[in-house]
Parts: C-alpha cells; structure tokens; sequence
C-alpha cells in the first residue's frame, strides 16, 4: 500500500515533545487533526464513496451533535502496559509459529505511558467520534464536527481508487499523543469487497462456512467434513497481503518512525476496532474498540504472542490470564449482536448479507452497557452503527447500574472469563484428501 502522505507530514513534524514523568492523576489532552494536505491535494471524494454513510456497519450523522468547539479535551490516565522489547524479535517469533509451528520466547517489559481514561464519558464519546470520523472526509455529511479546523486532515488509504486499509490520524497539537482511527465495515463502496473478506477470514470459526449453500462463499478452503476445520490452512490463509492486520502493521511502523516520542492510541469501530485491538496487542498501544467482534480467536490464528509476566508457578487463584494483559479496552452494549457473536446462523441478517461473524470472545477488558435491560432495547443488528453507541449509549444521560449495584456514566471494564468461541468446532491438520472443495458435491 502507498503511503504519499506520511512523507509529507516529516515536513510538519520539525520538533516533538521529550519523554517525561508522568502524573499521578488523568490530565487533560487536546487533539486535533493534523493538517497535511495543501488546498489542491485534497483528496476529492468520487462516486463511489457516496454509500459510505448507508446501513448496519456504516457511521452516520448523529442527531443532536454539540456545536462544534475550538479544541477538543479527553482525559489521559497513567497506565501501565506491556510491550514487547523488540518488535523485530516479536515478528520473528510470531511468523516462526506461523509458519513453522515452532515457538520462540518474546520478551515483554512494563512500560508507563498515559493511556484513554475509559471511565470519562466524555473521553469515550470523542474517541468513539474519532472512529467515526474514519468512515468518512472532512467536510462530507457524514463527519462528526467537533474541532472547525478539521476541515484539512491526514487521511490515509483514502488516494486514488485505494480499495483496502482506511481512515485518519489525529494528533494532540504538540505531537505528544496520536491517534489512529481505523475504518470498519462499509456494505458498497470501494472497500466493501476487502472489508468483508477480511471479517470473514477473522471472525468466522472455518472460512466463513455456514452451511452447504455458503459453498461458493467461502474464504479459504479449510473445511475438513463433520465440524472440522484444517488449523494448518487457516494459518496459510492468513498469510496474504490482503490481509487488513498485516498493512497495519506498516502503518505502525511508519507512524512509530515519525512520532519517536508520542503515546499512540488506536480506536475504531467494528472491524477497525477489531483491527485496533490487534495492533494494540502487537505493539503494546492502548487501544480502545467499539461494537468489534470477538477478535481473541483472530489473535490466536495470527500466532500473535499475548503478554505473559513471570509469576509464581502454579499461577495463583486469580492471576490476570495473558488475553486480559492486551491493552485494549472493548465498549459495546448488549442490544448490538455482533460483539456477542449472536448474529450468527443460516438465518441472521450477517449470514444473509454474506457475512459469518461468529466470534464472541475479546482481548482486554470490556465495557458493556445494559441497553436492553436499562432501556428496553431489543437486540437487532441496526444497533450496531456507531450513531447509536455515540448518541443513544455514551452521551445518553443515563447513569448505568452495574452487577455491585453503583450507578456509573460508563460501566466497569471487565475481563470476559469463561469465553469460549466456536465449540461445536474441533480443530487440528487434516489431510488435504479430507477437505471439501468449493464446487464439491
């Protein structure tokens, strides 16, 4: 994938803020979005972009927006998390065991750094916005405003006829902090087609096989007969540029290169949650998604190393399992079925639109807000679209009764235990002779 706009932010990145202690307390951070593009390089949206605001994975305008400010306030809280001490040694490592099978140690040490405050109502409605924002142009329809100086950005996949890897990058305006916002699902436009099949590949328990009339829409050819599923080709099947994780993984690389000294956090909604939560566990950045499918199976076909701390063996009762180490936070509400894996089946509306989101476990922690139980919500896929979590959830005025009974503006950010994706499942290397073929009688 091109990248012509990261070379021209080097010429807008002359100084950056030093590495310092950091407080005791959240403090407030201001964002904007980074101007790079000259009037005539704007990109121009064509045609085919038009649809970006159209049904259940899509943003759209949220009714009520505040007026747009001069500057836009989260709140940053100190945190601590773990990343790997070398990110080529933890590349190495993670190909080695997918594509040999053979494991190797990663080393992870515990880093400082100020992180999202989760627990900000505020803080989430402008990230949520921010990921949003990356279904979208400034200045189009569609865009959330919230700072007028957004009108110019640095957007990325967004040049020429780019089918693949989108959204923005902002910035705090002393280049301290950056966030990348990574694009979901649209249902038409120039990405749709990539879009579903990466959600197929990641989230589906065996190649997007649902049942027999799925034949011809399968992913990969992994299906083994009798619920089981080849592990050795799914890995293969991951092995592919296509695959949205894997351009991610250089836009880290090239966004680390240019902000040597910032925090970078990574937000999204649905599959760019999905594709945040794993980048942030690959790098060790906090990251925070909403409404994203389960994305835990997706780390393990991966091979991704999850951060493992010494402790004492055999671990003691409660220890934190690797999977809750990632430094991802998911925010969703029940009322949505695709982060719970339940719009799933012959008969959902995804299998019906040609999509197997059958995943329901996730890296990190997870906020989940009671929309069904505290506003009467019935479950329906149309919940999903980021317009509802931003304006019916987050900045709803309602305060959120959690299991202990206190009644919080976001609810507590749990560990999801006893999670167990795609058990009808089994999984191992079959035989080649043992698998079906698309076009098999």
């Amino acid at each position: 994938m091109r990248r012509p706009g990261l070379v021209l932010l080097v010429l807008l990145c002359a100084s950056l803020v030093q590495p310092r202690d950091l407080p005791s307390t959240r403090v407030p951070i201001a964002f904007r979005l980074r101007e790079e593009y000259t009037p005539r390089s704007v990109p121009q949206p064509s045609d085919d972009a038009r649809d970006l605001a159209q049904a259940t994975f899509d943003r759209s305008t949220a009714a009520g927006d505040r007026p747009p400010s001069n500057v836009l306030i989260v709140q940053a809280t100190p945190t601590v998390v773990h990343r790997p001490q070398d990110q080529v040694a933890f590349q190495r490592a993670r190909l080695r065991s997918l594509r040999s099978h053979e494991s190797e140690a990663v080393d992870w040490q515990p880093v400082s750094l100020l992180a999202p405050d989760v627990t900000d109502r505020h803080t989430l409605s402008q990230l949520a916005r921010m990921a949003g924002n990356a279904y979208q142009l400034p200045g189009r329809p569609n865009w959330y405003d919230i700072d007028p100086a957004w009108n110019t950005s640095f957007p990325f996949g967004w040049e020429g006829k780019a089918d693949g890897f989108r959204g923005h990058v902002f910035t705090s305006p002393d280049n301290s902090t950056v966030v990348l916002s990574i694009k979901g699902t649209t249902l038409q436009g120039p990405t749709s087609k990539k879009d579903k099949f990466n959600d197929n590949l990641l989230f589906s328990c065996c190649c997007a096989r649902v049942d027999v009339t799925w034949v011809f829409r399968q992913v990969c050819d992994c299906y083994a007969k009798n619920w089981r599923c080849d592990s050795t080709c799914l890995t293969d099947a991951l092995v592919q540029d296509s695959l949205f994780y894997t351009v991610g993984v250089g836009l880290v690389r090239d966004l680390t290169a240019l902000y040597p000294n910032a925090t970078m956090w990574l937000v999204g909604h649905s599959l760019g949650g999905a594709l945040a939560s794993l980048l942030g566990t690959t790098f060790g950045l906090p990251a925070v998604a909403f409404e994203a499918p389960g994305e835990r199976m997706a780390a393990q076909r991966l091979h991704l190393p999850l951060p493992h701390m010494p402790e004492p063996a055999p671990a003691p009762a409660g220890s934190t399992p690797a999977h809750a180490r990632a430094p991802v936070t998911h925010v969703f509400h029940n009322a949505d079925p695709i982060p719970q894996g339940a719009c799933a089946g012959v008969g959902s509306p995804c299998a019906q639109a040609g999509y197997a989101l059958e995943t329901r476990c996730h890296l990190g922690r997870s906020v989940v807000y009671d929309t069904v139980g505290q506003l009467g919500w019935r479950v329906d896929v149309r919940k999903h679209v980021i317009k509802e979590v931003i304006t019916h959830v987050i900045e709803a005025d309602v305060e959120w009764v959690g299991d202990d009974g206190v009644a919080r503006e976001v609810p507590e950010a749990r560990v999801e235990e006893d999670c167990i994706d795609c058990f009808k499942w089994e999984f191992g290397d079959f035989k080649d002779d043992d698998r079906d073929h698309p076009g098999d009688k």
